[in-house]
């Protein structure tokens, strides 16, 4: 099995571009997107979004999670403040976003390791050390101070 994976922390407006959100916070994402740039109809993408992301290879999700966390971390309340107000100037929640992106069997993705053995146990095929992650305290704590949901998509390649 091969996997690619990656996490972001998105701010979403229809209105509201990430360059402004940018001023707002202060601080410079790793990835925009500009509403409506590919598309006039319907307008794609849907909205402005400013990107905090992990596209580290060989980590975990949660590994990908704690790198975006500690970056963002001592920001969460103003990021918090900040999506209530891209809530009420859209009309909608759902401003803050925890993305995670799975692609099982994509060609740029990790093979499986299986020649490492495990607490001295041999790995069978299906155990891919990508697999399984976990959110602690901390990042549900940022979660809850950034007003942030949590997506997590998972798609087969091809």
């Amino acid at each position: 099995m091969i996997i690619s994976q990656y996490a972001y922390f998105a701010l979403s407006s229809n209105r509201v571009s990430a360059a402004e959100i940018t001023a707002r916070l202060g601080i410079e994402p790793d990835e925009i997107v500009v509403r409506g740039s590919r598309r006039a109809s319907p307008v794609r993408p849907a909205s402005h979004r400013w990107k905090i992301t992990c596209r580290e290879p060989g980590l975990t999700v949660d590994e990908q999670i704690n790198r975006i966390v500690d970056r963002l971390f001592g920001h969460a309340e103003r990021i918090g403040e900040l999506a209530v107000e891209l809530d009420d100037i859209d009309g909608a929640p759902s401003a803050s976003m925890l993305q995670v992106v799975r692609v099982f069997e994509h060609p740029d993705g990790e093979e499986e390791d299986l020649t490492s053995p495990v607490e001295g146990l041999q790995k069978l095929p299906g155990q891919h050390q990508l697999l399984g992650w976990h959110i602690d305290a901390r990042v549900l704590e940022f979660l809850r101070l950034t007003r942030a949901e949590l997506d997590v998509d998972e798609y087969g390649y091809g």
